[in-house]
């Protein structure tokens, strides 16, 4: 696997301008007459988080801008219209796994209870769709089906949930469609955006899929060696919750003893703690950094069939950055 030396990107002056841009609509977006929601969604989304999606959609945008027909306000929208639906589905997924720390901080959920929370989430995805209703019915389209995508991938998990035959292949398909979806959809909606043919257009979708995938893959894999003080959450959150990551199926794989204590229907701290011990012990963590990165590859390979530029080089170091975190 190819690696770089880790290095802030060098973001265009265009997109950290367009990125100035979506936090002040983030903010109008969020408005509502009625202060509950307002306060539970600035809650969330003014925390900050990563702003991965809007940052890759921009940047996707910037390298395959064509002159004369890049249409960049209304790649700007969709960044929002993006982020707002993945802040949404953040919500719904704290009520739905009991989360109670989001971002370093106590979740919605915690704060404002589970009825209020899960408006809340329906109310950002609202405020997706009215954004959305500016496009043409292909990339509306596209937003749809992404969010289907969500909510199969989340039922799926569901289904998954606690259960010790779950398979590699499950695994792979509540991946795609929870995380890689709304990546794909956000890298094809900018190239669409941006006046590219549409073989650049399926290009950039393949590339966002392979970024979220290895996106969630390094996640998977901070849930287990990660630093809560630099990963905003506790770690072994998906042991405790019952959700099948990368690291918890592999192992699956290898420890009757792991098979046992994931399906148990609750566990103590010290029964999680033990649980991320014998996974470490099973030698799956460099199987499944070694899965990240061939996903990463395949992402950073088809950026740099991109023609060079300052954005082509910045969403190279972006992904790099996404999908090679150190834990």
């Amino acid at each position: 696997m190819r690696r770089a030396s880790p290095r802030q990107p060098a973001i265009p002056a265009s997109v950290q301008d367009d990125l100035a841009r979506v936090e002040e609509r983030l903010a109008e977006e969020l408005t509502s007459r009625e202060a509950r929601l307002e306060e539970i969604a600035g809650h969330l989304v003014r925390a900050g988080g990563k702003r991965a999606r809007p940052l890759v959609v921009l940047l996707v945008f910037d390298a395959t801008a064509l002159p004369g027909r890049a249409r960049r306000d209304e790649a700007v929208e969709a960044a929002v219209a993006l982020e707002l639906i993945h802040s949404a589905t953040l919500l719904h997924d704290d009520i739905i796994d009991g989360g109670e720390t989001r971002r370093g901080r106590p979740s919605a959920l915690q704060r404002f209870g589970l009825a209020d929370t899960l408006v809340a989430g329906d109310f950002l995805f609202c405020r997706a769709f009215a954004l959305c209703a500016r496009f043409e019915a292909e990339v509306v389209r596209w937003a749809a089906e992404a969010c289907v995508s969500l909510t199969e991938g989340e039922v799926l998990q569901g289904r998954h949930r606690r259960d010790p035959a779950v398979t590699i292949a499950d695994y792979d398909e509540i991946i795609l469609r929870k995380t890689a979806s709304l990546f794909a959809t956000g890298a094809k909606t900018a190239a669409h955006l941006a006046g590219a043919t549409p073989a650049v257009v399926e290009t950039m979708a393949t590339c966002g899929r392979h970024v979220g995938l290895a996106f969630q893959m390094r996640d998977d894999l901070l849930d287990v060696e990660g630093h809560p003080a630099e990963t905003g959450k506790p770690r072994g959150i998906d042991l405790r919750d019952g959700n099948p990551s990368l690291p918890i199926v592999l192992a699956l794989e290898r420890d009757p003893e792991m098979r046992r204590l994931f399906a148990a229907p609750t566990l103590t701290d010290a029964d999680v703690e033990r649980g991320l011990a014998r996974i470490g012990r099973s030698g799956v963590l460099p199987a499944v950094a070694a899965r990240a990165g061939a996903q990463l590859e395949r992402a950073l390979a088809l950026i740099d069939s991109l023609p060079p530029s300052p954005a082509r080089t910045a969403l190279h170091d972006v992904a790099l950055g996404l999908a090679d975190r150190h834990a």
